[in-house]
C-alpha cells in the first residue's frame, strides 16, 4: 500500500509504503538485526510495555537528540517498559553510535537487510529506503495504544504526548 504527502522533508512530499496502522490495532511482528546481527522479533518482548522510537538515520542532529531523549526517558521508566530505537542505519554504525552517545537503556536496532519493520508498520519511506519518524507505544498484549508519524521527518515528535501514553500503561 502506497501513501503519499502523508510526511514531507523539507516540505517535499514523500510516499510511505507498507501497512496502514491505527492506535488500537494488534501489532504486526518484524524482524530486524541488533548491533550484534542477531535477529530481533517484536516476540522478543513478550510482555512488555514497547515504545518503539522510529528514526530516519542516527546520523541526523534531530534523530540523534530523539534516541537521547528516550535514553533518558527509559532511566526513569518501570522496567516492565523496554525502549526500541528502529533506523535504516547499519547495525555496525548503530554499535559506534550508541557506545560513543552513551545510549545504554534504548535497544537500537537496524532495519536495513529487509525492511520488515518499515513495511509492517508502514513508515518505509518509498524515495529514500529510509524509515519516517514515528513513535509506536504498544502494550504487554501487543496493541498500539499510542502512534505518531511525524508528519515533516526533519521535526521532533511530540515527546510529551508518547511519554504520557507510555504512563497510562503501567
Amino acid at each position: 500500500m502506497e501513501r503519499k504527502g502523508l510526511v514531507t522533508i523539507q516540505g517535499n512530499p514523500l510516499t510511505l509504503v507498507g501497512n496502514e496502522l491505527k492506535t488500537g490495532d494488534r501489532a504486526p511482528d518484524f524482524q530486524v538485526l541488533s548491533k550484534e546481527l542477531a535477529a530481533v522479533s517484536l516476540a522478543d518482548f513478550k510482555g512488555k510495555i514497547k515504545v518503539i522510537s522510529v528514526t530516519p538515520s542516527l546520523d541526523t542532529p534531530v534523530c540523534d537528540l530523539q534516541i537521547r531523549r528516550f535514553n533518558q526517558e527509559a532511566s526513569g521508566l518501570s522496567d516492565k517498559v523496554v525502549v526500541l530505537n528502529i533506523s535504516m542505519d547499519l547495525p555496525f554504525a548503530i554499535s559506534r553510535f550508541c557506545t560513543a552517545a552513551g545510549i545504554d537503556k534504548v535497544v537500537a536496532l537496524s532495519d536495513h537487510r529487509d525492511a520488515s519493520f518499515g513495511m509492517n508498520y508502514g513508515v518505509l519511506i518509498q524515495e529514500l529506503r529510509l524509515l519516517a519518524r514515528a513513535i509506536f507505544v504498544i502494550d504487554t498484549d501487543d496493541f498500539i495504544r499510542y502512534m505518531e508519524i511525524v508528519p515533516e521527518i526533519t521535526s521532533p515528535p511530540d515527546y510529551d504526548k508518547a511519554i504520557q501514553a507510555i504512563k497510562g500503561l503501567l
